[in-house]
This record gives structure tokens, sequence and C-alpha cells, in this order.
């Protein structure tokens, strides 16, 4: 904390690292969160015209901060790894409002069951649920015995 301002490096209620997006029409995909995650929006900004071009919302414990495109900043398409309680619930609500599907939900060996859809921005999403504890000496042999699996 600042001792002068009593201002914090990091504000409140964010974590030190936080998903930044740079993607077109920021309040269709607003919109998509709104309905796929019953994310809760934090902030906004708007040209007079009343588009979006900057935003925030909040996904569980954590913020999503994305904007439009502008300059150098072409829209980038990222993967995020989201845990929830249940991956398989959300993984239906989300493909009911709009992504698709990469991948079904399965028990993984690092120990998250987890799945994986894409939105209609190009980003992945991976929904996990953790279901299991996992050593390094055990993740190593799971591992290991993965591999072995696929040569055959």
């Amino acid at each position: 904390m600042n001792s002068v301002t009593g201002i914090t490096p990091i504000p409140k209620g964010y974590h030190c690292l936080s998903p930044f997006l740079v993607l077109k029409d920021i309040a269709g995909f607003l919109d998509f969160l709104r309905n796929a995650l019953d994310v809760q929006v934090v902030r906004t900004v708007a040209e007079k015209d009343g588009s979006v071009t900057y935003a925030e919302v909040r996904l569980g414990d954590s913020h999503l901060l994305m904007r439009e495109p502008m300059g150098q900043h072409e829209p980038m398409p990222a993967s995020l790894y989201f845990y929830v309680p249940q991956c398989d619930a959300v993984y239906k609500h989300v493909l009911a409002a709009g992504a698709t599907s990469i991948s079904e939900p399965t028990d993984r060996f690092y120990g998250d069951r987890n799945a994986g859809v894409r939105d209609k921005w190009g980003n992945i999403w991976w929904f996990a649920t953790h279901i299991e504890d996992v050593n390094q000496a055990e993740l190593e042999r799971r591992n290991q015995e993965k591999h072995i699996a696929n040569d055959r």
C-alpha cells in the first residue's frame, strides 16, 4: 500500500493476473458471457455513439478485461481455464448459449474433469472441476502411462 495515497498496487477484489482480451463486438461478447456464464459486469466504457469499447466482468473470484481492437492491437483469441463447481453443467449451458464443443467432459490424469468449447470470437474456454489431488510422482507416472497407451 502506498503510505501517502493509501492505494494498493492491486485493486481490491482483483488478483495479480487478469486475462485481457482484444476482440470485436464487446457488447455481443458481454451478452454471450451473461447468458453462458452469468457474469457480473464490473464496468464498461462506451463511445459517444454508445458502442462499448472496454469492459470488465467478474467470473467467480476473478476478473476478465476486454477491449475493442484499436491501432496496432488486433483481435487475438485466448485460451482460458476456468474452475467451476460442475464442469458438465457449465459445458452444457455454454453450448446452449452458442459455443461450439471442442472436447466433451472428461476425467483427466492430472486430477481435473474438464471440457472445452470455442466461442464465436475464437476464444477457447476450458471448464474444469478439480476431482483429485495428484502428487508429483503420481502425475509423472500417469503421464508416462498415458504416453505408452497413446503409442500403441
